[in-house]
Formats: C-alpha cells, structure tokens, sequence
C-alpha cells in the first residue's frame, strides 16, 4: 500500500520540489501552504507522515503539532526549519515532533528520514496487532521501572509514566542490553533508523527527557548513566 505523505511548507519552491522527490520515490504527496490547511487535511484524510515547516503563516509547524498531539494524534512528524539554534530544535521535540531537519538539507537525507519514520510506524502497528496474543509476555524490570514491551507501557515505582514513541523506542533499547555502553550515533542507527554527522544532540534530547521522568533526581541519574567520552548505557539490573 502506498503511504500517504502531507508536505506544509508555506515556500512554493521548496514544497514543489519535496513533493516531486517524495512521488518519484514512490509516495502519495498532499502538498499545502499552510498550518490551517495542514490540520484541515488531516481531519478529512488522515496522513501517513507529515513533513512541517517551523516557520509558517497563520499557524507555524510548532503549533499544528502541538494541536495534533493534544488530540492523540500519533501520525510521525518530520519538522523543517530554517533556524539551526538548539532551542529550536528541542522545542519541536517537546511538543511531539518525530524527527526535524535543519534547512539547507538534501534530498536524499529527507528521503532516508522519511523511510526510517514510516519503518517505524509500521513496526509499531505490528506490535499493536500483536498485542493480544502475546499480553502474557514477561516484563522487564530495572530497579522501580517496568517495561511491557508489547503493551509499550513503562512504570515507575507502579505508577504509569506517559512517554512518547521514540523516549519508548529508546529506553527499551537501553532494558533489552543493560550494562552495554552505546555511542550517540550507534543509538540513531538503531532506534531512529539513521545515522547522520551532525544529529546526536537529538539523542542527548531524548535522554534528557526520559531522566525527567524515570529519575528520582534527573541532576544525578541512576538509570541512564552518562559514559564520559563513550556515550550512554542502562545500568544492570537491581
């Protein structure tokens, strides 16, 4: 089935030739002007993907996703900017985006971004189909946290913990090899899809906001430990 790709980019130039990309590599493409018409597309005909644009009039990328996200709305995000600070960026993430790319970008780095995001969905909506037959599956436990991995449901000291697809992605990542010391860019590869020179701060991102909340004091983690010159890993289990 051909996925379905919603394109808000408010530069005619630059959504003209996203979307040419996108149906040459096989996907159905709804480009729009604007955040309004992004969130009205996607309430008469649901995307598989949406590529947003930060800066747009009426309502910016920030604010359809954060829309979005209020209504429990899952559909993967890829968020476009054109400002490369890093506030920018950890704020898109914050608010539910998926993934971002900084402005200039290549095509086939959209391109492979795009595959990573609907790979991921796609398992996710394996494991959901999953789900009943194998319920009966054993948890893993850490200390106070529990994982079910199939249910994708997280505990600490029993009480639920609400966390996003990839913070879920990336801590089960960590639970399945305790102790085993991964790199920022070992850690894109295998829980975003990608490696990119240039994108770890998203890992460091993701880490942050899942101390904030597993952690009983995130300033100084238990869980998640910090490798000095090597990267992050889960500590054994208690």
């Amino acid at each position: 089935m051909t996925s379905e790709i919603l394109v808000a980019e408010d530069q005619a130039d630059i959504r003209d030739l996203i979307a040419l990309n996108l149906r040459h590599a096989g996907y159905a493409v709804t480009p729009v002007a604007d955040g309004r018409a992004a969130l009205q597309s996607q309430t008469e005909r649901a995307a598989d993907l949406l590529i947003l644009d930060l800066m747009m009039p009426g309502l910016d990328g920030l604010e359809v996703c954060k829309a979005l996200r209020a209504q429990g709305n899952a559909t993967p995000i890829l968020m476009l900017t054109a400002k490369s600070t890093e506030l920018d960026r950890v704020l898109g993430l914050e608010l539910g985006a998926d993934d971002y790319l900084t402005k200039p970008f290549s095509m086939a780095e959209l391109l492979a971004r795009v595959k990573a995001l609907l790979r991921r969905a796609e398992l996710l909506r394996q494991a959901q189909m999953n789900q009943a037959q194998n319920a009966g599956r054993a948890s893993l436990h850490n200390g106070e946290i529990e994982i079910q991995a199939v249910r994708r449901e997280v505990k600490v000291r029993g009480q639920p913990v609400e966390l996003t697809a990839l913070e879920f992605d990336l801590l089960l990542y960590f639970a399945q090899h305790p102790g085993h010391v991964f790199s920022r860019t070992q850690l894109l590869d295998a829980v975003w899809g990608y490696s990119h020179e240039g994108y770890e701060h998203t890992v460091t991102t993701h880490i942050n906001r899942l101390r904030a909340k597993l952690e009983a004091d995130p300033m100084r983690p238990q869980v998640i430990l910090t490798v000095r010159g090597a990267g992050y890993k889960m500590r054994d289990p208690l």
